[in-house]
């Protein structure tokens, strides 16, 4: 997360020459002239931002750049089919933390060069966790460029008239829901779809808040613990007495709450622009909210990390992605591309989706807070939500938790956002045909077939 700007932009050009040690000798180094990127950031507009910085570098370095946008969810069989062909690109963008462990596993990586990235930029301007989520046995996989955060969303005029206090623990978050339950409002409004992937994210956020593990440091499936088993009734009792009837998803709860019909939800950050009444087609709909698009925002608190009685620290879902540079690169104008993208490039990179790309670098704060978020509007954050709310969604990277990625099971942690074993067990305690201590078992059963399944 974020430090002072201007000395750190302005040594960019000394970091890039100074990295051209970073390689394996000088014949690669000299020869090489040109690196392929992939970015997952491929929209068209984004396409477009990267491309200018890109052709600064090119302008600035004499590295032509070859950007090419890659899907996320046809990342794997493309990169399988590159590597098989060895056509790997040089460097790979915006990558997520399942992606990044996948390409360790399968040897992908060049895990050399990120830290002497890291270390001449200035390891202190890193988020720690960042840095951890992106480490394996000691080598650092990636440079971790930004971050998006699963948060809890409540209505801050209803806790005020209630007494309430924010809903940081379970507790808090139970006897909010309970009390507010009422008047034609839900208590909460959270995603329990059994086909939906955000379901998995909403609920690894409340379960990581009381410890529970997707698996232990041998890599053990552990979803039947005790600490899972009371995430899975606590999650499950929020779904069923005090949340909207049926299977809510990501776009039911998101709904809900724009429409003042719920006093909580639980949604990552990329929902912070929408609630400024920026994006057209999915605007806040309350009685309020038809005078004054900003009404919702205004009145609506942000939690980041929860605390669940099992946990020994609050904790919160998020997703760290990251620079990668694979084994077969041209390491030196690789090394540098990735250095002018943390640096010079830096600002435009996270002004791309500010709401979904919080800085994991020091000194960016206040760049970040006026950096313009939205689509059909755009507005600086920091002209709709206060000081503490920004303050606390910059500083989250340093809670976000996950589940498998400390541990090397990035590949299993992929496979079951594909197959969501989790929220088909958890949807069936909220339904009632299961109790949370068979759904744990059930989850852990259908999570070990799938590690089974997967080449180690």
């Amino acid at each position: 997360m974020p430090k002072q700007v201007t000395a750190v932009l302005s040594a960019t050009l000394l970091i890039a020459a100074s990295l051209a040690a970073c390689g394996d000798g000088g014949g690669e180094q000299s020869a090489a002239n040109q690196i392929t990127v992939w970015t997952e950031e491929n929209l068209p507009d984004r396409m477009a931002v990267q491309n200018t910085i890109v052709s600064e570098f090119t302008r600035k370095t004499g590295i032509q750049v070859k950007l090419v946008g890659v899907a996320e969810d046809q990342f794997s069989q493309t990169m399988t089919a590159a590597a098989a062909a060895g056509d790997l690109p040089d460097v790979i963008g915006a990558l997520p933390l399942a992606a990044v462990r996948e390409m360790e596993a399968n040897d992908l990586l060049d895990t050399e060069t990120p830290a002497k990235v890291v270390d001449q930029l200035g390891r202190d301007s890193f988020s720690a966790r960042a840095l951890e989520l992106d480490s394996s046995g000691g080598k650092l996989l990636g440079v971790p460029s930004d971050g998006w955060a699963q948060l809890i969303l409540y209505r801050k005029d209803l806790f005020e008239k209630a007494g309430l206090r924010p809903p940081d623990t379970y507790e808090s978050l139970e006897a909010a829901a309970a009390k507010l339950n009422t008047g034609g409002v839900a208590g909460i409004t959270l995603a329990i779809a059994p086909k939906d992937a955000f379901t998995a994210q909403s609920f690894e956020h409340v379960a990581q808040a009381n410890g529970c593990q997707l698996v232990d440091n041998s890599g053990n499936v552990t979803l039947d613990s005790p600490q899972c088993v009371r995430a899975f009734d606590f999650y499950a009792k929020l779904a069923r007495d005090y949340s909207v009837k049926g299977k809510q998803d990501v776009d039911s709860t998101r709904a809900t709450y724009f429409s003042g019909k719920a006093a909580m939800t639980i949604w990552s950050s990329f929902i912070l622009d929408e609630l400024a009444g920026l994006r057209k087609d999915a605007t806040p709909s309350c009685q309020e909210c038809r005078a004054d698009p900003e009404w919702l925002a205004a009145n609506t608190g942000v939690v980041t990390a929860l605390k669940g009685p099992d946990g020994s620290a609050p904790a919160q879902y998020g997703e760290i992605v990251s620079w990668v540079i694979t084994r077969d690169a041209s390491r030196d104008p690789a090394a540098k591309f990735v250095s002018y993208m943390m640096n010079e490039g830096y600002e435009r990179w996270i002004g791309m989706a500010p709401e979904g790309k919080f800085p994991t670098r020091k000194g960016f704060e206040d760049r970040w807070n006026k950096l313009p978020a939205g689509v059909d509007t755009k507005k600086p954050l920091a002209d709709v939500y206060p000081a503490d709310v920004l303050d606390a969604l910059r500083k989250s990277p340093d809670t976000f938790a996950r589940w498998g990625i400390p541990q090397g099971q990035g590949k299993l942690v992929g496979a079951t956002m594909g197959e969501l074993p989790v929220p088909k067990a958890l949807s069936s305690v909220a339904d009632g045909s299961l109790t949370p201590q068979a759904a744990a078992a059930q989850a852990k059963a259908d999570v070990e077939s799938i590690k089974r399944g997967i080449r180690q």
